[in-house]
Order: C-alpha cells, then structure tokens, then sequence
C-alpha cells in the first residue's frame, strides 16, 4: 500500500508539471491557433530565471577569515550576509519561491517580445509552419542557454524549512513508514493553485470572457470593436508566466540544464493531443492521467515483466485514447481537421 500510494504521488507530481505546461500550450493554441513548440523553451527559462536569481543573490566578495591566525586567509562572504547579516542569509535560503518575482516580469517580456516578435506573422499560415519555426526557435533559445550556463545540470536547493520529508503514513493513518518529499508536495500544491487561477481568470474576470468568446469566434467579438489581437498578445505573455513560474518551483526536483526544455516539451505536447486540442480541462486531465500512469509503470515490479514499459507507456496510452476517440479526451469538433 505504501509503494501504491508513493506511487500515486510521485504521478501527481509529475502529471503536475505536464499539466501546467499544456495548459500554457492549449491557451496559445486555442487564442491564436498556433502550435508553440518554443513552450517547452519558456519552461526552461523559467527554470534558468531561478538559477540565475540564486546566482545574483550570492554574489560574494573575499573577507580575511578571523579563524585563522597563523597567517592572512581570506573566504568568500556573499553581500547579502555583510549587508543584513542572518536576513542576507535567509533570503538566499528562500531563493527558489522568490525566483517567481523575478521571473514573472521577464517571462511577460518575453512572451510579449516573442508573439509580437515572430508568432503574429504565422497566424495564418499552415500548422507545419507553425511547428518548424516554433521548434526552430526552442533550439536558439537551448544554445544560447548551453552558452551561457553550461551544459550540466545545476542543482537549486529548497529552503532548509522544507528540504526535508513529510510524514504522509502519519497524516493518513497508515503509520510512520510512508514519507513523501516536502517541496515536491508544495508543487503539487501550487501546481493546483496555478491551474485554479488561470480557470478562475477565463471563467469569471470580463477580460477571461472575451478572451474565452475570442477562442470561439474571433471575427464576431472583433467586429464588436474589442481589440481581440491585444487581448491574445496578453494571453501568449499569460501562458509563458505559466510555464516559467512551473519551471522555477521545479528545480529543486530536478536540477535545471539546457535540455530540459526539449524533454518536458514531446511529453507535454502528448498531453495536448490526447486532452484535445484547444481544450484546457482536457490538457489538465491528461496531464494528471498521464503522469500517474508514468509513474506507475516505473515500478519495478512492472518493469521486470515489461522492461523499458516506463519510456514508452505515454505513447501507448495516447494511441489507444486517439484509436477510441480520435479528437481526444475533450476535444471539440472542427479543430485541426482541415
């Protein structure tokens, strides 16, 4: 029961992270009928905002070590620590969830830049377009980050508050053997809060309702004189704050590098295509479905009788649903079928 259970976990936690970046993905696709391959990019970056928040936090200069008195020693001091000494510190502990401040204004420069940049001119043109310079540009973007940072993996530590792990057996009655990471509990947690806030932002705000009634029928909410083109500008800058603040809350999960982009981005894409295209309850669902079902077959016990089932049992799954229901779990009708 405890392995089923860590098991389920570890399948929310992921089909978390897949779900909030297909929800970014169908927002784009349902707006603007574009199909973004650069999103999983946008994950990326948003990974690399906290990595180089972390870096900035810490910048240091040599002081002479007073421990050492035989002869002049010096050890690096970040300015934080001789600024405000325990409070410099702290907030260098806390360098992950204050990594959203400083990613949310440049993830919204960069979708703005990137949809007024270069998706505007591909609005009308055909799909394949679509994908080769969306793609095209995911791999620019990966360079440039292998430039800059490397090629390894760079790890982000949690606080020291919740580096630890939860007692779950304790909280569920099954006893103290069961325990679970507690950062990967919080994604799970602000994984749900993101998904409840974008939902809450198109179901209920004006602004969510054009944009919603824009997804429908764009040529009808423009002739009402509402700039539906600004408004999609937003959305696309909505859906990279999406996916970078995803990106940053997971490093400490898994360490961020240049290719990390690329891998969440097929899975996620999978995700898209079997929720169904343009249907963001159907890209939260499969995100979750998909994710429990990963993590299921990553077992050992399964992996002894099918091994390898684990890269692959995604791809399985998604060519059983499209063979039953070709437009996915909620697609609608009309969508990509030209």
């Amino acid at each position: 029961m405890d392995s089923i259970l860590i098991q389920l976990l570890n399948g929310l936690d992921k089909g978390a992270a897949y779900a909030l970046i297909a929800l970014g993905l169908t927002l784009v696709f349902g707006t603007l009928g574009i199909v973004n391959f650069a999103h999983g990019a946008i994950f990326m970056l948003g990974a690399f905002c906290a990595v180089t928040f972390r870096k900035l936090l810490t910048l240091s200069e040599k002081v002479q070590d007073p421990t050492v008195t035989l002869f002049a020693a010096y050890k690096e001091v970040p300015y934080l620590k001789i600024w405000f000494g325990d409070t410099g510190l702290m907030i260098i502990d806390y360098a992950v969830p204050l990594s959203i401040l400083f990613s949310i204004p440049i993830m919204i420069l960069v979708g703005y830049v990137m949809e007024r940049g270069l998706i505007r001119h591909f609005y009308k043109r055909p799909h394949a377009d679509q994908i080769l310079v969306t793609f095209g540009l995911a791999i620019v973007i990966q360079e440039l980050i292998k430039a800059a940072f490397g090629a390894n993996p760079i790890p982000q530590p949690p606080p020291d508050i919740v580096s630890g792990s939860a007692n779950v057996g304790l909280w569920l009655g099954l006893g103290e053997a069961l325990v679970y990471p507690w950062w990967r509990l919080m994604y799970l947690v602000f994984s749900a809060v993101m998904i409840f806030g974008v939902f809450s932002f198109l179901k209920y705000t004006t602004y969510g309702m054009v944009v919603r009634a824009g997804m429908w029928d764009r040529e009808t909410v423009g002739l009402l004189g509402i700039n539906i083109e600004r408004r999609f500008t937003i959305v696309f800058a909505l859906a990279a704050v999406v996916a970078g603040v995803a990106g940053v809350m997971y490093t400490p999960i898994l360490p961020p590098d240049y290719h990390m982009g690329m891998d969440f981005l097929v899975l996620s894409f999978v995700v898209v295509v079997v929720g169904g295209m343009g249907s963001l309850g159907g890209a939260v669902a499969a995100g979750f479905l998909l994710g429990i079902v990963q993590s299921f077959a990553s077992m050992n016990e399964i992996k002894d009788i099918f091994p390898g089932i684990d890269q692959i049992i995604i791809y399985l799954v998604a060519v059983v649903i499209l063979l039953t229901r070709p437009r996915g779990l909620m697609g609608r009708a009309g969508v990509m079928e030209d």
